[in-house]
């Protein structure tokens, strides 16, 4: 039995949107005014015959069909264009001509070009017909002529500037959603490193420390409470900075932020400042760590600071789960214009027993961190043996509202 599949449904006509309403709003308002225009014209003139029931309803008929301007430009252009020239030389309307300048702007916003100069050709011929009698008794003078001509000229010009604004608007707003989505998928990205750095380097910590324990449990209780005391400790801090990135996410009506979110405070364990209690708990966890500095720190900028912070828990992390080192060496080098950051260990690069295994998304980050500041970042085997990371990142000013 062959299944039918279902008929695709019609656009909905009811509810009305807003467009369609004030096009309906439009089209009666014209209407209206085309009618009761024709008919104070038609009481001013007493010596001319008033307006007939074909041109009421013409000009009924191409008011309304302005409802349909936007999807059908041309064909409302054409009805309109028919309705006045019939509405006025045989119903005559002195009004007919409002629902076409209507139309004809519609049609000139969607670029119907063949449309718009065909119906400017027949209104100009119509109104001087025939051309060659202009200026004879009974006919156009050359100056009423030339003034429709100007006068034609003049409301193309008209709709195709307001055509051309209305582009340019919908332009530039359609640069702000681009730019929207775009600092939108750079704040998701930002979010997924600060979250990959907090996870990675504080789930290592706390493996490493219940291996620790788990092994010392029966033959040296003191040193596995001191492990478990760790884990508490890690688990705390990791706590709070996840609070801290997530935290962001359950903002509303907030700009996304540029830099990186500075979590509790740059006070409290994240940014340069924090590095003791890194260096802690990286030496509780079997890593000794080497701090070594050249340069005066100075006033960072907060970006600054805790990109590099970020960048030298992601590299010791790297160390303490894949490298097998014992030993770490951390270098700050801070100059005029930039910090230079090193951290080398003297691993094997071999993993560690743990079995954790790495997706190299660890380097990526570092990489997009110094490069989001226009700084680089090179990272890879020494030489002699073990693994170097090295980050460049400028250092401008503090003072102008980083910090």
């Amino acid at each position: 039995m062959v299944k039918m599949s279902p008929l695709p449904r019609a656009p909905a006509l009811w509810p009305p949107t807003g467009r369609s309403l004030t096009d309906a709003a439009i089209a009666v308002a014209v209407t209206g005014l085309s009618l009761t225009g024709s008919a104070a014209a038609a009481s001013w003139h007493h010596d001319e015959p008033s307006m007939n029931i074909t041109a009421i309803l013409l000009l009924i008929a191409a008011g309304l069909s302005l409802t349909a301007r936007r999807r059908y430009p041309a064909a409302v252009l054409g009805v309109t264009m028919v309705a006045a020239l019939v509405s006025e030389s045989a119903g005559h309307a002195r009004m007919a001509w409002l629902p076409v300048i209507v139309a004809f702007f519609a049609a000139v916003r969607a670029r119907r070009r063949v449309a718009v100069l065909t119906s400017l050709v027949i209104g100009y011929l119509v109104a001087v017909w025939p051309p060659w009698l202009i200026g004879g008794r009974g006919h156009a003078s050359a100056a009423s002529a030339l003034g429709l001509l100007c006068g034609l000229l003049v409301l193309l010009s008209v709709a195709e500037l307001l055509r051309a604004a209305t582009e340019r608007r919908l332009a530039a707003q359609r640069i702000r959603e681009q730019e929207r989505l775009r600092l939108a998928s750079e704040e998701r990205m930002r979010i997924a490193r600060d979250l990959h750095d907090v996870v990675a380097h504080n789930i290592s910590v706390i493996n490493v420390q219940a291996n620790t324990a788990l092994h010392l449990a029966d033959r040296e209780p003191e040193r596995a409470k001191q492990a478990l005391a760790t884990i508490n400790d890690v688990s705390r801090q990791a706590l709070t900075e996840l609070r801290s990135v997530l935290g962001i996410l359950r903002a509303d009506g907030e700009v996304a932020p540029r830099a990186p979110a500075p979590g509790p405070g740059l006070g409290v364990g994240l940014g340069l400042d924090g590095l003791a209690t890194l260096v802690s708990n990286m030496s509780a966890a079997g890593l000794e760590v080497l701090l070594e500095t050249e340069g005066s720190p100075g006033l960072l900028p907060e970006s600054v600071d805790l990109a590099a912070y970020r960048i030298i828990q992601e590299a010791l992390t790297n160390s303490a789960r894949h490298s097998g080192a014992a030993r770490a060496t951390v270098r700050l080098r801070y100059r005029a214009t930039e910090l230079e950051v090193e951290v080398e260990d003297e691993g094997t690069g071999d993993p560690k027993p743990s079995g954790l295994a790495g997706t190299g998304s660890g380097i990526i980050g570092m990489t997009d961190r110094a490069q989001a500041l226009g700084g680089h970042l090179t990272a890879g085997p020494r030489p002699g043996g073990g693994f170097l990371v090295t980050a460049v990142l400028p250092t401008p000013s503090a003072d102008r509202g980083d910090r």
